[in-house]
C-alpha cells in the first residue's frame, strides 16, 4: 500500500508500505489555493493571454453570509468595493477606475447566464443570489470582452454549487447568526437519479443593520434540473429568484457622520428589487474537436422604491399644517430582458499545430418600462400605492440587439500563442412615453447601436508554471436610461450625444515557483465620450443643463498579487499574500458644469478611483482549524470630477472620501466531514469610515460603512 500526505495542494510525502498499487489513505493537512487563474480553455470560452481569476468560496475564511467584498475578492488586486450597506444585499465592485454601482461595468452572469437587468437601459444587476449557493466566482478583465459583451470591466460569472453525483439525495444547511440580530438560513437538496440531476435551495435572511432605522428582509430560491442522456449531450433547466426589502436609513453630511455615524436621517425609505432568472442551456460535444452551447434566458421582475427623496439637510418631519409626513416618491422599473446565445468552440490543425476558434451569435430583446415620480403615501411602511394615478415619468425603453463574435487562438510554435478576435454589434433602442414636465417632441425616440470591436492577445509560456501575457481589446458603453432622461424642464439632452467607447490594454507576468505564486500586470484603460452635463443657455436665454459627452479619461496602473505558502510542520501550513494596485485615473480634455458655469477638469482625477489599494493577509492552516487575518487599505478618492476637497456643510454630497484601513479576523473550524463552523469578526478595530459619496441612489451624501460586527455560521452536510 501507499500513503500520501498532501500539503499546499501538492504531494509532499510518499511512504511505501507494501509493493502494491492500492491507495490506503490521503490526509490533507495543508492549504488548497482559494484563488487561481481560469484554465486557458473552458467550455466554449478561450482564456489564453487574458488576466483571469477564479475564486473558490469553499476554501475562503470569508464572511460569505454578508458578501463582504474586501474578503471575497481579497486576492484580486485592484478591486474597489463600494459598501452600500452591510447586509450583503448587493455586490458593488469595480476595477481599473470604473463605476462600482451594482457591478454595472461588468457583463454579469450566473452559470454563464446574463443577469444584468437591462444591458442598454439599466445594466446594474439587481438579482442578488446568496453566496452560500455559490461554488466559485470567475472574473475575466476587459481584454476578454469580445467573447462576452462590450463592457469595459469584462465578465464576472457566479457559478452555483453542483448536484451531488454520489447518491439520490444530499442535504446542506448553513445557518448564520450575528451582530444586529442577523439570522439567515440556507437549505439545499441535490442528487442524481439515473440520467437526471437536480439542485434546489431556499434561503431567508433578516438583519436590523448597523445604523438605526435600518433593516433588511431577503429571500432567494432556485430549482435546477439537468438531463444527460449520454456523455456528449446535456440540457439544463434553471429558475432562480431573489427578492429583498431594504429599509434605507438615509445619507449624512460630514458633521452628522462625525457626531454619530449610526444615526438615521430617514425612517420611511425603502428599496425592493424582486427578480426572476429562468434559463435553458444545452451542451453538445459534437466530437473531440467541436463543442456547441445554446443558452436562452431572461431577467424578469421589478425594481421598486418608495422614498422621501430630498437632500440630507432636508429633514423628514411631520408638517404642522396637516399633522402628517410629506408624500413620498414611488418609482417602479419593470424588466423584461431576453437573451439567446449560440456558441461554438472548434479545434483545427495546420501541420503540427492545433488552433482553436471560439465564435457565436447573441440576440437581445429588452423592454424596460420605467414609471417614476409617482405621488406616494404619507405613511411610514413599505407601500408602493399612489394617491394620484398619474406618473411624473412613464417611459418605455425597448432594445433589439444582434451581436456576432469570433476569437481565434493561433499556436505559432512551442509555448507561443496569439489570439485575434472581433465583435460586431447592431441594434436599436426606441424610447417612448411621456414626462409630465417636458415637451413630448423633445424626448429622444431612437438610438442606433452599430459598432465593430477588435482585439488581440499574446501568451508565451516559458514552462507550464511561468508565462508572459498581454492583450488589447476595444470596449463600449451605451447611453443608458439615466443618461437620456431629463431630470427637469431646464435639462436638455444633446441630440448628437454619442455612446462611450475606448479600449483595455495590459501586459503581465505570472507563474509559480516552489512556495511562491505571482501575477503582476500593467494596464491602460481609455474611455472616450464620457457622459456628463454642461451649462448652456436656450433660445430664450434661460440657463439649462445640457446632458452630453464631456470628454475622455485614461486610467493606467499596476496590479500585483504575490502569495507564499510554507509548511511549518507536518500538520500546519502558513499562507501570506499581498494583492496591491497602483492606479492613476485622470480626465483628458474634459469640461463639466459647475453651477451656471462650465469648468475645465482636464488632469483631474476620476471619481472613486483610488491611487493605491492593498489587501494583505496571513492564514494558518491545520486539518481542523484555519484562521485568517486580513488588512485592507484604500487611499483617498474624490466624489466628483471637479475634485472638490471640502464638502458642502449642508449635504456632504461631494468632497474628499478619506483613506481608510481595516482589519478582519476570519476562521473555519472543521469538526468532522459533515459539520463545520465559520466565525468572522469584521472591522476588528471598529474603524468609522465610508467608501463613496454617491450622487444618485441611494441619495447624495455620506453612507457610513459597518463598524465592528461578528457572525457565526454552522454548516451541516448530509
Amino acid at each position: 500500500m501507499k500513503r500520501f500526505v498532501v500539503v499546499c495542494g501538492c504531494i509532499l510525502q510518499l511512504q511505501t508500505m507494501q509493493a502494491q498499487e492500492q491507495l490506503d489513505s490521503i490526509t490533507v493537512i495543508g492549504y488548497i489555493r482559494s484563488t487561481m487563474r481560469l484554465p486557458e480553455e473552458q467550455g466554449t470560452y478561450l482564456n489564453s493571454g487574458k488576466k483571469t481569476e477564479l475564486i473558490r468560496l469553499g476554501y475562503l475564511n470569508a464572511d460569505i453570509s454578508s458578501k463582504t467584498g474586501r474578503q471575497v475578492f481579497a486576492k484580486v488586486p485592484g478591486v474597489f468595493v463600494y459598501d452600500m450597506d452591510g447586509a450583503g444585499n448587493q455586490v458593488n465592485i469595480a476595477t481599473r477606475g470604473l463605476d462600482p454601482h451594482r457591478g454595472w461595468e461588468f457583463n454579469m452572469r450566473k452559470n454563464g447566464v446574463m443577469i444584468n437587468s437591462d444591458m442598454y437601459g439599466y445594466p446594474a444587476s439587481h438579482y442578488s443570489m446568496p453566496f452560500e449557493s455559490i461554488e466559485r466566482i470567475e472574473l475575466v478583465r476587459g481584454t476578454g470582452s469580445l467573447q462576452y459583451g462590450a463592457q469595459f470591466g469584462g465578465m464576472l460569472n457566479y457559478v452555483t454549487k453542483r448536484p451531488d453525483s454520489t447518491g439520490r439525495f444530499a442535504f446542506e444547511n448553513i445557518t448564520t447568526t450575528g451582530s444586529y440580530r442577523l439570522f439567515s438560513t440556507y437549505n439545499a437538496v441535490s442528487g442524481t437519479i439515473g440520467k437526471f440531476r437536480y439542485y434546489a435551495y431556499q434561503y431567508q435572511k433578516s438583519r436590523e443593520g448597523y445604523r438605526r432605522e435600518e433593516n433588511t428582509r431577503s429571500e432567494a430560491q432556485q430549482v435546477a434540473l439537468e438531463y444527460a442522456p449520454n456523455r456528449r449531450f446535456s440540457v439544463q433547466l434553471e429558475w432562480s429568484r431573489s427578492a429583498y426589502t431594504y429599509k434605507i436609513p438615509g445619507a449624512l453630511n460630514d458633521s452628522m457622520f462625525a457626531a454619530d455615524p449610526r444615526m438615521a436621517t430617514r425612517t420611511r425609505n425603502y428599496f425592493n428589487p424582486d427578480i426572476h432568472v429562468p434559463s435553458v442551456t444545452m451542451h453538445w460535444q459534437v466530437n473531440a474537436d467541436t463543442r456547441l452551447q445554446l443558452t436562452s434566458s431572461a431577467v424578469l421582475g421589478k425594481r421598486n422604491s418608495v422614498l422621501f427623496d430630498k437632500p440630507t439637510n432636508v429633514m423628514d418631519t411631520i408638517q404642522a399644517a396637516t399633522m402628517q409626513y410629506n408624500n413620498r416618491q414611488v418609482d417602479i422599473d419593470r424588466f423584461n430582458s431576453y437573451t439567446t446565445e449560440l456558441r461554438l468552440l472548434q479545434h483545427y490543425r495546420t501541420g503540427q499545430q492545433q488552433h482553436t476558434l471560439s465564435a457565436g451569435i447573441q440576440y437581445m430583446n429588452n423592454h424596460l418600462h420605467r414609471t417614476q415620480q409617482g405621488k406616494g403615501t404619507t405613511g411610514a411602511d413599505f407601500d408602493l400605492s399612489l394617491v394620484n394615478p398619474l406618473w411624473g415619468r412613464d417611459l418605455h425603453f425597448k432594445t433589439n440587439n444582434l451581436a456576432l463574435f469570433a476569437e481565434n487562438r493561433f499556436a505559432l510554435f512551442r509555448g507561443l500563442t496569439v489570439t485575434a478576435g472581433a465583435r460586431i454589434e447592431s441594434g436599436r433602442t426606441d424610447m417612448s412615453g411621456q414626462i409630465q414636465y417636458y415637451p413630448a417632441n423633445k424626448i429622444p425616440l431612437s438610438i442606433q447601436h452599430r459598432f465593430p470591436l477588435l482585439g488581440a492577445g499574446i501568451q508565451y509560456k516559458i514552462n507550464e508554471q511561468v508565462q508572459f501575457y498581454g492583450g488589447w481589446s476595444q470596449s463600449y458603453r451605451p447611453m443608458i436610461f439615466k443618461d437620456l432622461v431629463p431630470a427637469s424642464l431646464y435639462e436638455q439632452v444633446d441630440p448628437d450625444i454619442k455612446d462611450a467607447h475606448g479600449y483595455n490594454a495590459e501586459i503581465g507576468f505570472r507563474g509559480s515557483w516552489n512556495m511562491f505564486k505571482w501575477d503582476v500586470t500593467a494596464f491602460l484603460l481609455r474611455e472616450n465620450n464620457r457622459f456628463g452635463t454642461l451649462a448652456q443657455t436656450d433660445a430664450a436665454n434661460n440657463l439649462v443643463t445640457y446632458r452630453t459627452n464631456i470628454g475622455d479619461s485614461r486610467t493606467k496602473g499596476l496590479e500585483m498579487l504575490i502569495e507564499a505558502n510554507w509548511r511549518l510542520s507536518r500538520n500546519t501550513a502558513l499562507t501570506l499574500f499581498t494583492a496591491t494596485s497602483f492606479m492613476e485615473a485622470r480626465y483628458l480634455r474634459a469640461i463639466v458644469k459647475n453651477g451656471g458655469n462650465n469648468v475645465e477638469v482636464t488632469g483631474n482625477k476620476v471619481e472613486s478611483a483610488p491611487d493605491f489599494t492593498t489587501r494583505n493577509g496571513a492564514t494558518i492552516h491545520t486539518p481542523l482549524l484555519s484562521i485568517s487575518l486580513l488588512h485592507s487599505y484604500v487611499s483617498a478618492t474624490f466624489a466628483d470630477a471637479l475634485n472638490t476637497v471640502t464638502p458642502p456643510p449642508a449635504t456632504g454630497a461631494v468632497g474628499l472620501v478619506p483613506a481608510y484601513g481595516l482589519l478582519d479576523l476570519n476562521s473555519t473550524l472543521r469538526i468532522c466531514q459533515q459539520l463545520s463552523c465559520k466565525i468572522n469578526v469584521n472591522n476588528l478595530l471598529n474603524k468609522q469610515y465610508f467608501t463613496k459619496r454617491p450622487l444618485f441612489y441611494p441619495g447624495p451624501g455620506i453612507w457610513p460603512s459597518e463598524g465592528r460586527n461578528w457572525s457565526v455560521s454552522l454548516v451541516i452536510k448530509l
